[in-house]
């Protein structure tokens, strides 16, 4: 077993095609890491037009981008090919035609280099995301809330990891996608509803609070999705049209509306964390295209803080999807033995905790994992 590992790890489960290189060194069962480079390539404007991915352009630009992308990353990190030890790959969840372009891609490189080839869960490359950049010790507490999931996750190793709740319909950052569209912002994303929000006035509009009372971490948002839909139609009836003052102060309030969400789910999320690890939870991290949110973000930390729990959050550029988390959680995946061959194939659903399956409900972007 090497002592070092330099490990490339390529992800293109949706709409960023992503090559990340980083170093594991490993001593006395401690690993450190070290970031050597990352290259990532989004498709926000190719999609922009439609109001969400659409899987065939999508994977068309993967297998367009997915080698400038890889070769950018080699020069940025400084390292040949010849110095990459493993191969690390997403192979699910996610459209099945980004996945087939970069599993493609990792395999070409295997066989030509005869390197070790690593498939990787999509969201296990989140959940161990606050282990490489925050060294956090197992067991910690997660909330991955992207525009494809929503899980809190108990991180208990590597390779155990328990969901305790998730949505049970749509995605926040798809809903934060929709509203934005739905206001016509000038960007259809998270980032332009958090913009307009910060000059609105978030307790003009009440939208609802969806499970809020329930007695567990699972999450609802498409009720507060149609809540937000009839509050711009009753408008656009009333006055022929939006005002920005309309516009920001329908997206202050509908955030705030997911801020108390998250809030009080986390809460609950702390309070069962404890069935199904061997110690309460002292760190609590969120990891996602979500945390990018400064509002979330700082109203989680906040509430930690107050529970006396170490908060954290990845750096912003690996909030979203990153080929760093792949190569990361590849390295563990190999360190505990495991590798793949040619016969590695994509797993659109890929489930993180194989033990509680849960009949759950559809979003936009298909069943929740």
């Amino acid at each position: 077993m090497y002592e070092s590992i330099i490990a490339l790890g390529i992800e293109s489960s949706c709409d960023e095609t992503s090559i990340g290189v980083v170093k594991v060194t490993v001593k006395d069962g401690i690993s450190v890491t070290e970031r050597l480079g990352l290259v990532t390539e989004t498709q926000e404007k190719l999609h922009k037009d439609f109001g969400g991915v659409v899987p065939e352009l999508a994977a068309r630009a993967h297998s367009e981008k997915i080698d400038t992308c890889f070769n950018k990353a080699l020069k940025e990190s400084g390292v040949q090919l010849d110095h990459i030890d493993i191969i690390c790959v997403t192979t699910g969840p996610g459209l099945i035609g980004g996945l087939i372009s970069g599993i493609n891609f990792a395999k070409g490189l295997a066989f030509t280099t005869g390197k070790p080839m690593i498939g990787v869960n999509h969201l296990v490359g989140h959940a161990l995301t606050p282990q490489m950049t925050d060294d956090l010790s197992y067991p910690y507490l997660l909330l991955l809330a992207s525009g494809g999931h929503c899980q809190y996750l108990a991180v208990l190793e590597a390779n155990k990891i328990k969901r305790l709740g998730t949505t049970i319909d749509d995605a926040p950052g798809e809903v934060f996608d929709k509203v934005a569209k739905m206001l016509n912002l000038p960007t259809f994303s998270g980032s332009g509803v958090e913009k307009f929000a910060r000059k609105g006035d978030e307790n003009r509009f009440s939208f609802p609070l969806p499970l809020i009372n329930t007695n567990d971490c699972d999450l609802s948002f498409s009720g507060l999705k149609s809540s937000v839909r009839r509050q711009v139609d009753s408008l656009v009836d009333k006055q022929s049209g939006l005002y920005k003052s309309d516009q920001r102060d329908i997206c202050a309030s509908f955030q705030k509306s997911m801020r108390i969400i998250f809030e009080k789910k986390t809460k609950k999320a702390v309070e069962l964390f404890s069935k199904v690890s061997w110690e309460e939870t002292t760190s609590f991290s969120l990891a996602g295209g979500v945390a990018a949110n400064r509002d979330i973000r700082n109203s989680l930390r906040s509430l930690c803080n107050d529970l006396n729990i170490k908060f954290s959050a990845p750096p912003l550029d690996l909030c979203t999807d990153n080929g760093l988390m792949i190569a990361y959680a590849g390295t563990q995946i190999y360190l505990s033995g495991k590798q793949d061959n040619m016969g590695l194939s994509p797993k659109p659903r890929w489930p993180i905790d194989l033990d509680n399956q849960k009949p759950l409900g559809f979003g936009k972007r298909g069943r929740k994992v």
